[in-house]
C-alpha cells in the first residue's frame, strides 16, 4: 500500500468510528484527492481530520463534518443538489459523485477559478459552478433535491427554503436558539413549516450576502 492509500484508510477508519457510516459516502471520500484541492504548503495535511486555509479567508471543512454533512443530505442518484459555497470544489466533487446535478454558488472568484480548473481535470462534468450571492440561491435552476450551505447562518435563508423541494432536504451550519455556538442541522419541510434536526456543534465562516 502506498503512503497516500495508507492515510486514506486510516482517516475512512478514523471517519467511520465518528459516525461516517454511508457506503456511497465513504466511497466518494475515498474517490476524490482532497491532496488535490489544498494549497500546496498544507498538502501533506490533506488527509489529515482537519479544517485548512484555502485563501480568500475561507476553509476547506474538516473531512469528518463533510462526510457527516454529506451524509445527511441521503443524496440519491437521480437527484439535484444546490452547493452554496463552493470554496476549493472538494464538497462539489464529492457531491458529483452520488446526485446526477451539481449546482455550486461562490461569491469569491479566485476559489471559483481554482475550483472549476480542479473539477475540469477530475471530468466531474455534471457540475455547473457560477459565481454569485449564495443566500438569494439560484431560482432560474429550482426545485432542488437537496441543499447544502458551507457557510454559517444566523437564520434560515427563506430564498433557499423556497427552492427547496417539498420532500427536500437542507443541510447547513445555524445558530439555533436554546444551543449553544453553532450547529449542522438537518432541515426538512412539514405541514407547519421547516422542521429543524441538530446533529454536530461546528465552526464555519459566516453565511455574508452581497458580493466581496
Amino acid at each position: 500500500m502506498k503512503p497516500v492509500e495508507r492515510r486514506i484508510h486510516r482517516l475512512l477508519t478514523e471517519l467511520r468510528r465518528q459516525g461516517v457510516t454511508d457506503p456511497r459516502v465513504l466511497a466518494a471520500l475515498a474517490e476524490v484527492p482532497r491532496d488535490d484541492f489544498v494549497p500546496a504548503p498544507f498538502r501533506d495535511q490533506a488527509y489529515e481530520n482537519l479544517a485548512l486555509p484555502i485563501g480568500c479567508g475561507q476553509t476547506i471543512s474538516q473531512p469528518l463534518v463533510v462526510g457527516l454533512m454529506t451524509q445527511a443530505l441521503e443524496i440519491g442518484p437521480r437527484m439535484k443538489v444546490l452547493e452554496i459555497g463552493t470554496g476549493s470544489g472538494y464538497q462539489t466533487a464529492l457531491l458529483s459523485l452520488l446526485a446526477r446535478r451539481v449546482e455550486s454558488i461562490e461569491r469569491h472568484r479566485p476559489l471559483l477559478a481554482e475550483a472549476e480548473a480542479r473539477l475540469r481535470r477530475l471530468h466531474r462534468h455534471n457540475v455547473t459552478c457560477r459565481h454569485g450571492d449564495g443566500s438569494l440561491g439560484w431560482p432560474q435552476h429550482a426545485p432542488f433535491d437537496r441543499i447544502i450551505v458551507t457557510a454559517a447562518a444566523t437564520e434560515l435563508p427563506p430564498a433557499l427554503l423556497a427552492q427547496l423541494r417539498p420532500d427536500g432536504i437542507l443541510v447547513l451550519p445555524l445558530a439555533v436558539p436554546g444551543l449553544a455556538g453553532e450547529q449542522l442541522v438537518r432541515v426538512t419541510l412539514g405541514p407547519d413549516g421547516p422542521v429543524l434536526a441538530p446533529f454536530l456543534p461546528v465552526r464555519f465562516v459566516p453565511l455574508v450576502a452581497g458580493l466581496p
